[in-house]
């Protein structure tokens, strides 16, 4: 068990944590959620003992091991993979290392002998035997195969190191587990092992995630950020927002119950307080009034935008068609003969796992780069809107505000208009005014999306479109994308957005591998090896 007594921490005037209590029990998987800025990341760290709280401590009886996912790629570059995965657990690599140093010794004395004996002794009982095997076959189900088992972690690539650092994290049965954002740059594959991986864990977990499916499928209890306080639910994190949702909704009828009566009885006094024959029923009604029960609703700190995209007009049957379209980049073929045609209604998902050839596809669709050969045409009701996923582009302009941002993109230049719209996209009052140029990723991503809305378009390309974003506007943006009337082609690694959204799968890699009108799920049965 992992707990918390009267931890509280501010930066500044700003308070994060307020006095918080809170106990994560064996056997359970706890998701860590809260808006962004909410301080997700800071309380794992606090948990963790890398950063100390003002008030308070982390308590963690003293013969548990915690493991905490790396966030550092870099960090053991000069060391092989096989032996970065050891190092997770740090007494067992520790007694590793002190056995090399005295077996190596060339003056090996009784003293020694005696040590060595010790530390043979508290090998066996780490099941150190078994060590390498185990973090060999974990490696391996990652698809880390033995050719890289040997190299060093600087020889791998970005997604590969990610799962070396995953490895590393649970190797060994930790007591407590500490996963920030572990599903990132993980494949389809991986995920669904580290799934499977977490439903079979006996010890603690506390995991931060915006991968709502991810979050469904291994949490036994939600743990919430809000009004600087850590609370832990029962359930899933569908079944805590449902169940969130419906606590506030009551407890607004409530109120508006309580609110009704207390005008009927102020009504009832003021009218008939000064006669006589009512008075007495007057004073009755103000004890009545005196005893209604108003509960506090405090505000929290989560924020829903409104994503919603309206056609200009409707759409005909043909929407696009792609004709052997091939680009190279530095020299390299990225794409080749790459051909499909979109109808009318088709959301189409471009998976695989070389993410540079979905956006360079993206890109050609868009206009916003030629391919070296073939062709695209586009059918002529179609009103195309693109999200980049490198959107930097956008924000270089003078503009002073984010007023003046929107304007040039939007057909009315009032400014109340303007002010409206990216009232709904969580940008009010003061925050309108802000200089494009200081936004976060998340504030960008809104913007790009307000952009989008105000274009009337019937086609939607989107690369990433939730990158950046908290559970809260993510799951907008995937409602306002199952709302929309006409067409999409987008890339995520959300499993939920792709499975809510898509009805047609196109599996790219350098050209097209599969391509069929499908739910994600289904593919994913299709794709998933021999018993699994």
């Amino acid at each position: 068990m992992i707990s918390t007594s009267n931890v509280s921490l501010r930066f500044g005037d700003r308070k994060l944590f307020d006095d918080v209590n809170v106990k994560f029990t064996p056997g359970n998987c706890y998701g860590l959620i809260g808006a962004n800025g909410a301080g997700k990341t800071t309380f794992l760290k606090i948990l963790a003992k890398e950063i100390e709280p003002n008030t308070g401590e982390v308590i963690i009886p003293g013969n548990l091991r915690l493991s905490v996912l790396k966030q550092d790629h870099y960090a053991f570059d000069e060391h092989t993979v096989l032996k970065t995965v050891l190092m997770g657990n740090d007494r067992l690599f520790k007694i590793m290392e002190e056995k090399e140093r005295l077996y190596a010794k060339a003056d090996f004395s009784e003293a020694d002998g005696v040590r060595a004996s010790e530390l043979e002794e508290q090998f066996a009982e780490l099941n150190g035997w078994e060590a390498e095997s185990e973090a060999a076959t974990m490696l391996a189900a990652l698809d880390i195969n033995d050719s890289l088992q040997s190299k060093l972690m600087k020889e791998l690539v970005g997604g590969e190191k990610v799962k070396v650092l995953l490895a590393q994290a649970l190797f060994g049965q930790p007591d407590i587990l500490l996963l920030d954002e572990p599903t990132n740059h993980l494949d389809v594959y991986a995920i669904r092992w580290l799934e499977n991986f977490l439903l079979n864990f006996q010890n603690t977990v506390i995991v931060i995630s915006h991968d709502r499916h991810f979050l469904n499928k291994v949490c036994t209890h939600m743990a919430d950020i809000d009004f600087s306080k850590v609370t832990t639910f029962t359930g899933n994190y569908d079944f805590w927002r449902e169940a969130s949702e419906l606590n506030q909704r009551l407890l607004a009828d409530q109120n508006k119950k309580s609110a009704d009566k207390a005008e009927e009885f102020k009504s009832f006094i003021q009218r008939f307080s000064a006669n006589a024959s009512k008075s007495r029923q007057a004073s009755s009604r103000q004890k009545q009034l005196e005893k209604l029960d108003f509960h506090d609703m405090l505000k929290s700190s989560r924020k829903k935008p409104f994503v919603g995209f309206d056609p200009k007009r409707e759409l005909g049957n043909d929407i696009v068609m792609v004709e052997k379209i091939s680009k190279s980049v530095d020299g390299e073929l990225v794409l080749k003969d790459v051909s499909f045609t979109a109808k009318k209604g088709d959301k189409i998902v471009l998976l695989g796992r070389n993410d540079l050839a979905k956006t360079l596809l993206l890109d050609i669709l868009a206009g916003d780069i030629e391919p070296d050969s073939g062709s695209v045409t586009w059918g002529g009701t179609t009103i195309r809107s693109y999200f980049p996923t490198d959107n930097s582009k956008y924000f270089m302009g003078n503009e002073d505000s984010l007023v003046d941002w929107l304007r040039q993109y939007s057909e009315s230049k009032d400014e109340s208009f303007i002010r409206g719209f990216l009232g709904k996209m969580l940008f009010g009052g003061n925050e309108a005014l802000k200089k494009p140029s200081v936004l976060s990723g998340g504030e960008k991503v809104r913007c790009m999306l307000s952009k989008m809305m105000l274009s009337g378009a019937n086609v939607l390309l989107l690369d990433g479109p939730t990158s950046h974003l908290d559970l809260e506007s993510i799951t907008a943006v995937n409602e306002g994308i199952k709302r929309f009337k006409g067409n999409v082609i987008f890339t995520s690694h959300d499993h939920e957005f792709i499975q809510t959204i898509a009805n047609r799968v196109i599996d790219l890699d350098v050209g097209v591998k599969y391509d069929n009108h499908i739910t994600y799920e289904e593919y994913l049965d299709l794709q998933a090896p021999a018993g699994t």
